[in-house]
């Protein structure tokens, strides 16, 4: 206990020599929380190739070009202007802001909000101008390449901003769009030097786009920006190679003014000085007829092909780099692809959309949670990289090899993906938390899910032998042990996969929730895509991590016993003994054994596993079910009656994979609904009215459970998997009200659109802002999908021989 009180201490001394001695990002920093700014909009850009938030009303303000890294800053000079012309003279021009900058102060800033109107579905969103007494309309679609089941397009590091023009006026108007943007990031880098522009025009297939490229040379990690438009019939691209965007900004101001286009110099800038910072504008121009219509089209692209992380030990090529090559020079083709594809992206978005958004049976904010939360699939530090060619199976098995046959072809077709935990909490693939968020990656990109798997796998049977201390309890262990599922790859600020579990607060190797989590996956993978060859290939190191997992059954009742600390996902909140988050994940990862021996025909490790189950189940009951719910746990103090929201997490996966019923029914069906009942009276409707979605933990007097900073917070991403499981079983009407009292709070009461966090209190307290774990709303629509098509008996997977 003394050790625990004294973590505060630790952990401050811990921070200080990382943060100012050493100079390095925390991988939580408790002391220094990024500040809630309620302005972000829909992201730019692919998979894994960096990411630039745009802002409800338009700003460029929240960047991750750097893996893992973000910088929150507005740019003012990033930029949309228009301009109006009628009968050869400019009649209206303005900058598409509602700010009223220190710089740049030549142009006309200051549009009144009033007549601008922002919607966001991702992976698209629409501003929406209606200029104020010039009878225009001006719609800008914004898109991305974020496309179910593609691996190519999916990966670029593009954005289209498509300008729909309605001329209302009777006679024709010109009009003209300048977009115009500074280089860099917003960071003190702008002003280091050495950063040059370069007009550009790219032709292919008959197709011309044309811009500036903005060539950022910094020493690691540098980068080109590109702003360019689509040349066609009736539409001219004029540009400015630069101009300083520190200064009063008049000359692009009356350059733009003068003509509606811009001068278009030949030749590149000059390298800018120490303390310079440079910009650059791309302008696209057509004439309206009177009640017309016409449409601009332009597009932002950044290649940053090769990237070091934080040691700088291993050079990356991101997985792009595939189809565009990693020499920095591919801006241009990158533009030209965007511009000329963005319609057929705009088509298949839009077929995997369709039949959700009119589905009239769905209400209107589950469809805006289901889709704009997959903000994080780019937005969550992604990094999506190739495999290198010269790689062979023993550089990524390691000296004790894994025996995944397949591990090799699938990391060289598909490259490595990670994401962070959080944009706060910078650990890739959180394994904890992925258990959650997977839903969304096995659904959409399942091929990611199984590379994602195969890392995991590789470091299983892979460990690290050096010490360190943990802060948590001041107590010093072996960084990875053998057989033992990691928490996390590794942060951005070191060498994720090499270095794993950059996780310091607990020694994750005594958590009860990673083997499991890591077991359940692998079936539940296998159900959704029937991939024998993954199964076949993770068979060993499911039997590895469940040996493992076997010591923690310590009085060979067939349940785990948790260990009277944090060990396990909720890790600030102490479990003893047997108890129902673990205990029933481990009866459900019990029977996924049962089900892949019996697919694999492993008769031997089936009835292992099947003896265990039944000795398990009647534990779990004659230990935790008190007639009404499960408790807490088993340790008969204060809190252990307490219900938490999370009780049926092993129920949740069991049904999403149809394990839920007849021979591998595991939780009497009774007792699943009974609970979820409890949990909805106490956790949910007794709990902020309602209002709130539910609350981890309740007393049963439907009083939250205030024994841990972690009982009365509410998950969003629990949340999201608890609705899922009501709906899996026939609660379906309670399942949404509790989930959408998560999407009240976090998009509307709370304004955090796209950075939504890890947890919120009842008054208005929240931690973790842009989490992983709220992805699992993906698994709502799953158990929606499964209860559309059970007339119509689902299909199971084949049956699989161990050996081919």
């Amino acid at each position: 206990l003394l050790s625990y009180l004294s973590f505060p201490c630790r952990y401050f001394r811990w921070w200080y020599k990382k943060t100012r001695i050493e100079k390095k990002s925390a991988f939580i920093d408790l002391l220094c929380a990024v500040p809630l700014q309620q302005i972000y909009g829909c992201p730019l850009g692919g998979i894994g190739g960096g990411t630039i938030t745009r802002g409800w009303r338009g700003e460029f303000c929240r960047w991750q070009l750097n893996p893992g890294i973000y910088h929150y800053e507005t740019v003012i000079a990033d930029q949309f202007t228009v301009c109006l012309r009628c009968k050869g003279q400019t009649v209206y021009q303005q900058v598409l802001s509602v700010e009223r900058p220190s710089t740049l102060q030549g142009w006309n800033w200051g549009y009144c909000g009033h007549y601008a109107f922002y919607h966001a579905l991702y992976p698209r969103a629409w501003m929406v101008y209606e200029l104020p007494g010039q009878n225009v309309v001006l719609t800008c679609r914004q898109v991305s390449p974020v496309i179910p089941h593609d691996y190519k397009d999916s990966s670029l590091p593009v954005g289209v901003f498509i300008w729909e023009v309605e001329n209302g006026r009777d006679e024709e108007v010109d009009v003209s769009i300048m977009f115009s943007l500074q280089n860099g990031t917003g960071t003190k880098e702008d002003r280091s030097g050495g950063h040059w522009n370069e007009p550009f025009a790219f032709e292919k297939e008959g197709e011309r786009v044309a811009g500036v490229l903005l060539h950022h040379c910094t020493c690691v990690n540098p980068f080109t920006l590109a702003i360019s438009a689509r040349e066609k019939a009736g539409t001219g691209v004029t540009h400015l190679t630069a101009f300083n965007p520190a200064g009063s900004g008049r000359e692009v101001w009356q350059d733009l003014l003068q003509d509606g286009r811009l001068d278009s110099p030949t030749g590149k800038s000059c390298p800018t000085e120490k303390g310079q910072v440079t910009a650059a504008a791309v302008c696209a121009s057509c004439r309206v007829p009177a009640q017309g219509h016409r449409t601009l089209e332009l597009a932002l692209a950044w290649d940053m092909p090769r990237v070091h992380f934080g040691s700088k030990e291993k050079l990356h090529l991101r997985r792009y780099t595939r189809f565009f090559g990693s020499g920095g020079d591919a801006a241009p083709a990158l533009s030209h692809h965007a511009l000329t594809h963005y319609e057929e992206w705009e088509r298949k978005i839009e077929a995997w959309q369709k039949p959700i958004l009119e589905n009239s049976q769905l209400p209107s904010w589950y469809k805006s949670a289901l889709f704009n939360e997959l903000y994080f699939m780019t937005d969550g530090g992604t990094i999506w990289v190739e495999l290198p060619p010269d790689c062979c199976v023993e550089d990524l098995q390691g000296p004790e090899g894994a025996g995944l046959s397949h591990l090799l072809p699938v990391l060289r077709e598909y490259g490595r993906f990670a994401y962070l935990e959080g944009q706060e909490y910078r650990m890739y693939n959180t394994y904890d938390v992925h258990f959650y968020a997977s839903f969304a990656l096995v659904m959409l990109w399942p091929k990611l899910q199984i590379s994602l798997q195969y890392d995991i796998a590789v470091t299983v049977v892979n460990e690290d032998v050096q010490s360190r201390q943990y802060l948590m309890c001041g107590q010093t262990a072996q960084v990875k042990l053998k057989n033992v599922v990691p928490h996390d790859i590794g942060d951005p600020g070191d060498e994720p996969w090499q270095r794993v579990n950059a996780y310091l607060m607990h020694d994750t190797a005594d958590w009860k929730d990673l083997n499991l989590k890591f077991v359940l996956q692998v079936y539940r993978d296998y159900y959704l895509t029937h991939d024998s060859l993954y199964l076949r290939d993770m068979w060993p190191v499911c039997q590895a991590v469940m040996e493992s997992e076997l010591k923690f059954d310590t009085d060979n009742d067939g349940l785990i016993e948790n260990g009277g600390f944090a060990d396990q996902t909720y890790d600030a909140w102490v479990v003893n003994g047997a108890s129902a988050y673990c205990g029933g994940l481990w009866l459900a990862a019990v029977c996924m054994m049962c089900k892949m021996a019996e697919v694999l025909g492993d008769t031997e490790i089936r009835q292992k596993y099947t003896d265990i189950l039944s000795k398990g189940k009647e534990a779990f009951e004659r230990m935790l079910w008190n007639g009404k719910y499960y408790n807490y746990d088993s340790s008969g103090n204060d809190t252990s009656s307490s219900i938490m929201s999370d009780q049926c997490a092993g129920q949740w996966f069991l049904g999403a994979c149809g394990l839920d019923q007849g021979e591998f029914e595991v939780f009497p069906k009774s007792h699943v609904v009974s609970a979820l009942k409890t949990i909805f009276e106490k956790n949910v409707m007794s709990f902020a009215g309602g209002t709130m979605g539910a609350v981890n933990g309740m007393r049963p007097d439907g009083v939250p459970d205030t024994s841990s900073v972690q009982s009365n917070e509410v998950w969003i991403g629990v949340v999201y998997a608890l609705a899922a499981t009501m709906i899996q079983e026939g609660l379906v009407e309670e399942g949404f009200h509790t989930a959408e009292g998560c999407y009240r709070t976090v998009w509307e009461r709370l304004g955090m659109a796209f950075q939504t966090p890890e947890a919120y209190r009842e008054k208005k307290v929240y931690r973790s802002l842009a989490y992983m774990r709220p992805l699992s709303i993906w698994s709502m629509q799953l158990a929606l999908e499964r209860r559309a098509g059970r007339a119509s008996a689902p299909v199971q997977p084949p049956q699989v021989p161990i050996h081919p």
